[in-house]
């Protein structure tokens, strides 16, 4: 789905039949600006998306900036009409969004000085994925596959499903795209080196036995480590030694940002 298919599912389940209020109370010829200011410390995202909304967007602030209260993220002109209703659907994009940037930045901020980088996972809002990985990238992530067409990554269920560890790889391998294994066990971890896995997923290990079953990969394969990983604890798993942390929390579980949209007339 486009983004500006997305804008117009917003805009047709908000506005359904009209906006009521708006067409009662405010003159059709009105003109008005609206200017969308942030009222915390934030990293902006989903500002591209104002110019589907708008007819006269002046952008002040790009994706992936740094905002302190006050800041003026844009202005937009047209109809007072247009503006009051499209304002809730214009700032539920920018405030969950920037939540998403935000947190994705505290991640990389938490592991900065480490080789590690962020990944993000799937775990979107349906219809959304696009923009919300665009959100997470905009914070400094790193996005990982996009959906389940694009890389393989065998889990522990697909490993059950194949046969075994060495049935999953060596199937995987006539789709000719990345892939990545989960393992569980020592066993697991050494069968899947021994078939020529280059690329490990480790997951809900504490940092301390991360760190030792990196120290035995040993770089035969980038790491990539998920489950439990918080804000607290990442910089531990990083030191670690590993390749990527992936957290969907930075998706599923965002803080949205308190972005104000003030309207004046013309």
């Amino acid at each position: 789905m486009t983004a500006a298919e997305i804008v117009a599912n917003a805009l047709a389940e908000d506005v359904g039949t009209g906006d009521v209020t708006t067409e009662l109370c405010v003159p059709a010829d009105r003109r008005a600006i609206a200017r969308f200011i942030a009222r915390e410390h934030a990293v902006l995202a989903g500002v591209q998306l104002l110019p589907l909304l708008y007819d006269d967007v002046e952008i002040s602030a790009a994706n992936g900036s740094l905002l302190k209260p006050g800041d003026e993220i844009a202005i937009v002109r047209g109809s007072a009409r247009q503006l009051l209703t499209r304002e809730r659907v214009s700032l539920n994009f920018l405030q969950h969004l920037s939540g998403i940037a935000t947190l994705a930045r505290k991640f990389v901020d938490a592991v900065a000085g480490t080789k590690c980088r962020v990944l993000d996972t799937r775990k979107t809002t349906p219809g959304l994925r696009q923009l919300e990985k665009d959100a997470a990238r905009a914070g400094g992530a790193t996005n990982h596959r996009m959906g389940l067409y694009d890389a393989v990554l065998i889990k522990n269920n697909h490993i059950t499903a194949a046969g075994g560890v060495r049935a999953a790889l060596e199937a995987a391998r006539a789709a000719h795209l990345p892939v990545e294994i989960e393992v569980r066990t020592r066993a697991e971890l050494d069968e899947a080196l021994a078939c020529g896995a280059k690329s490990l997923l480790l997951d809900n290990l504490t940092p301390a036995m991360a760190s030792e079953w990196i120290a035995h990969i040993a770089g035969r394969a980038t790491v990539e480590l998920s489950g439990g990983i918080t804000l607290e604890n990442a910089r531990a798993y990083a030191e670690g030694g590993a390749d990527f942390i992936s957290s969907g929390a930075i998706t599923h579980s965002a803080q949205a940002v308190d972005i104000h949209c003030r309207l004046e007339l013309a």
